[in-house]
């Protein structure tokens, strides 16, 4: 009985000593994930009542304009950044020397039903070649997909102008998703149309609202491939353009546009950094682009996501954080006609053999926060959901697998660094994105500022606990 005893007393020791260790644990864990979330408030409020974000933001759309590479906009962001980040005194600021491809819009821009006398409203696709100085006039043949080319040959497009006239899909809650799903035909459809004697191309603008307001956008032209000038119409239009052809499918259009290409331009990447206090070579980079297409002043697409990367090191300056890692703020030239920021960035951290721990990008709007996406491993992205209760339930509220962006997506495939891409709500995006309704104005201060307050917070937690 003695024996069993001592046993009993022994297990009883051995238990209580267990819980105890448990509860310690369980209690520090508390403790520091109490520390975090004050950290996390602090961030969101200080971002709320300074509303530093917003002033930039409004300064840059405001004051300086839209931004595309190789335009005076463009160089007059690049040194005013630099300017605000020396005024910060950010541990380092510098930039980073690149080309740039000088595309000029033109001032005509006219798309016309010739059998009504009736002017669409239209605008050139960025890169695309000028109409001879007389213009264009050519039936129309309306296709909705790059397949539709090929399947109807040279024999039926050989000498016309080719209508892309898919809609973007309205039933996709993602409205990226139904962007991607439709882009194509910008993008590619010019060249396609060209290989079988097409001479000019238009197409629905590819964007969610149901409006007149045309969306402009990169096309990119096939080597080997005779280049023809491509416009977007707005929707009303397209849908316009497209009753007149049910009523008569002989009916001609003219276009005419006098864009151009110039020798590429002198530009630069622009970078602030705040030196890790610890680990000052590991580097967490966020970014957004700095230029923008030349209608409207790009605002969220993406002076915001400039402006929230800035802040991001403003904010740690602030409230005293002193971050373990580099924190890099990078603002991207040529994101949206050549990607050429993106691809020099990456050139120069292949040749000076930096380690970029992760890269985040903020290119997707001002708009609330909803999550973030993430291209890593997946004991990575397991950690980072780990973290979602640090947040508000009105912000970001999942991690998802895949994630990044244009202009980091490089570091990812060249060096294998993890990639997060920023996601605020959608719904809004592709209503104003690359169209004139892309102005300061539509920029909600709160949106934009949780914005910043959200992807502030997954950087600390990022530079604190590492990947």
């Amino acid at each position: 009985m003695k024996k069993i005893g001592t046993i009993i007393s022994n297990t009883l020791i051995f238990s209580f000593l267990f819980f105890s260790s448990c509860e310690q644990k369980i209690n520090q864990q508390t403790e520091l994930n109490l520390e975090d979330t004050k950290i996390i408030k602090q961030l969101f409020d200080e971002a709320l009542t300074s509303r530093e974000t917003y002033e930039l933001l409004d300064y840059l759309t405001n004051k300086i304009g839209h931004r595309l590479s190789g335009s005076k906009g463009a160089s007059e962001a690049v040194e005013w950044t630099e300017k605000i980040m020396n005024k910060y005194d950010f541990d380092k600021v510098y930039k980073q020397d690149l080309f740039v491809p000088n595309w000029k819009r033109g001032d005509q821009e006219i798309v016309r039903i010739i059998d009504s006398n009736e002017n669409l409203s239209v605008l050139a696709l960025g890169m695309s070649i000028a109409t001879p100085k007389d213009g264009i006039r050519a039936k129309i043949i309306e296709v909705e997909r790059l397949e539709d080319i090929e399947s109807l040959g040279r024999e039926n497009i050989d000498g016309k102008i080719v209508f892309f006239n898919r809609p973007t899909d309205q039933r996709l809650i993602s409205t990226g998703s139904a962007y991607g799903g439709a882009v194509d035909q910008r993008t590619e459809g010019p060249s396609m149309a060209a290989k079988y004697g097409a001479v000019g191309v238009v197409i629905r603008s590819i964007g969610t609202a149901f409006d007149d307001v045309p969306h402009t956008g990169v096309t990119r032209y096939e080597d080997g491939v005779k280049k023809i000038p491509a416009a977007a119409l707005g929707v009303k239009s397209a849908d316009r353009l497209t009753e007149e052809l049910k009523k008569n499918s002989n009916i001609e259009l003219f276009m005419k546009m006098n864009c151009k290409t110039l020798e590429d331009a002198p530009s630069h990447n622009v970078i602030g950094e705040l030196t890790g206090r610890e680990f000052p070579d590991e580097i967490i980079t966020i970014g957004g682009h700095i230029d923008s297409w030349d209608v409207g002043q790009g605002a969220h697409d993406d002076g915001a996501g400039c402006m929230q990367s800035i802040q991001v090191l403003r904010l740690f300056q602030k409230l005293g954080i002193k971050p373990k890692r580099t924190i890099r703020a990078v603002m991207f030239m040529n994101e949206e006609n050549g990607t050429r920021g993106g691809l020099k960035y990456v050139e120069l951290a292949k040749k000076n053999m930096e380690n970029h721990l992760i890269a985040v990008e903020s290119d997707a709007g001002a708009f609330t926060p909803r999550g973030f996406g993430v291209t890593a491993q997946d004991a990575t992205i397991e950690k980072f959901r780990s973290w979602l209760p640090h947040f508000n339930q009105n912000t970001i509220n999942f991690i998802k697998k895949g994630g990044g962006g244009v202009d980091i997506n490089p570091l990812n495939k060249t060096l294998g660094t993890p990639t997060v891409g920023f996601i605020p709500d959608s719904q809004r995006m592709f209503d104003i994105h690359h169209s004139p309704n892309d102005i300061f104005s539509s920029v909600h201060p709160r949106e934009l500022e949780l914005g910043t307050a959200s992807i502030a917070s997954l950087i600390y937690l990022i530079d604190k606990y590492g990947l």
